[in-house]
């Protein structure tokens, strides 16, 4: 699909609104991880070295409730997300209160919109704040891919209403990256999916069935998996409405499964746990994590791989004693000379954890839209900058 990008428009002189995805983690008023920050830097550059007179950026920060403020829910505020462009643009990036604000601002500078679920409307996509964010800038800059998936009004209502609408570069390359390995992957080609549920993966999993060499399932994906091929595993999480799918994949695709796991009575840090063979998982413990021999043979694949697109942890990493499988999955990515793509929240916070990151070929700043993508559908955001560019 043909879309209008940031290289191909003269913004010399004019005032640009650029919607980014920067939900960043935050703790105690800081940015835990800034990785989509860091992501956007080139976009901001690349817009003030084209000559912009101003730039705005826009994102969301988590799901505030409806009706709620910075004054009333101020954990959901922008500011620390301001602060840390700040530091990390080597500018000041004033934050903006609401839309009054920004369309009584004066010309230059790099400024940072409150966040946009704080405005009524938001998620509605609703058509007359879509026309209020257009009226903000001579030209709207889409560059959250991260956020593409969603029919928002600043992500796909504020296209249509722009006189000028472009995809930014982070966009634009995150949407190369993805073709390029769904279309013409290095062979061969490794996917591994991990996280807790089939159902918000089966597309996903059904599409890369059939484009991958080797699908590797984990997380309690693959405990589903396991019971569905006959295996007794105890009180692990699984999804008993899915197990008839999960037979169907297995029989199509034969997909990767853990050979050995790590078990525990409780998700809890000081829990006793055991490794055991996938056939011998205990009545009364749960699988929390992949076993030695399972890690071992997933990092030789790796090494041996041509592709690796990875989303989702293969246990419950965010607890240290669980957290071995993810850890040594990051690892042995990292590690392998294969192109390797990893996206989607845990993803990230894992390749973090492993501090990996210089060594992924590609990190997507997608989650949900990059699931959907690969899946084959078409994100409300890319379809209408087709339309604009038509």
């Amino acid at each position: 699909m043909k879309i209008l990008s940031l290289s191909e428009v003269s913004i010399r002189g004019k005032r640009l609104l650029i919607r980014e995805d920067l939900n960043a983690p935050l703790a105690d008023g800081r940015v835990t991880s800034d990785a989509r920050l860091v992501a956007a830097l080139p976009t901001v550059e690349q817009a003030l070295a084209q000559g912009a007179s101003s730039i705005i950026l826009a994102s969301h920060l988590g799901r505030p409730p409806r009706g709620a403020d910075a004054d009333t829910a101020p954990e959901f505020s922008m500011r620390p997300v301001a602060t840390r462009l700040s530091e990390l643009l080597g500018r000041d990036v004033t934050l903006l209160n609401g839309l009054d604000e920004a369309a009584n601002l004066p010309a230059g500078g790099v400024s940072l919109l409150e966040n946009l679920r704080f405005l009524p409307g938001e998620t509605e996509n609703d058509a007359d704040l879509a026309k209020r964010l257009a009226k903000l800038c001579d030209v709207f800059v889409m560059d959250a891919f991260a956020s593409a998936h969603r029919a928002h009004a600043s992500t796909a209502g504020v296209i249509e209403a722009a006189s000028v609408a472009c995809a930014g570069p982070l966009l634009v390359k995150e949407l190369q990256t993805l073709e390029s390995i769904l279309k013409n992957p290095t062979r061969p080609l490794v996917s591994i999916v991990g996280g807790a549920k089939i159902s918000t993966k089966l597309g996903v999993l059904d599409r890369l069935a059939e484009l991958s060499d080797t699908l590797v399932v984990g997380g309690a994906i693959a405990n589903t998996f396991l019971a569905a091929a006959g295996y007794e595993v105890g009180e692990s999480l699984i999804e008993a409405s899915m197990l008839d799918e999960a037979s169907r994949l297995l029989s199509n695709c034969d997909p990767l499964l853990p050979q050995d796991v790590l078990t525990a009575k409780e998700v809890a840090a000081d829990a006793q746990t055991r490794i055991c063979s996938v056939d011998s998982i205990p009545n009364d413990e749960m699988v929390v994590d992949i076993g030695p021999v399972s890690r071992n043979q997933l990092r030789d694949l790796l090494l041996e791989s041509g592709t690796i697109l990875w989303n989702g942890p293969l246990g419950v990493f965010e607890i240290e004693a669980f957290s071995a499988g993810t850890l040594h999955l990051a690892h042995s990515v990292a590690e392998s000379s294969a192109f390797s793509l990893a996206g989607g929240g845990d993803t990230l916070a894992a390749i973090d954890l492993a501090e990996v990151q210089d060594s992924i070929s590609y990190i997507s700043t997608g989650g949900g839209a990059l699931l959907e993508f690969v899946e084959g559908k078409v994100l409300p955001s890319i379809a209408q900058l087709g339309s604009r560019a038509r």
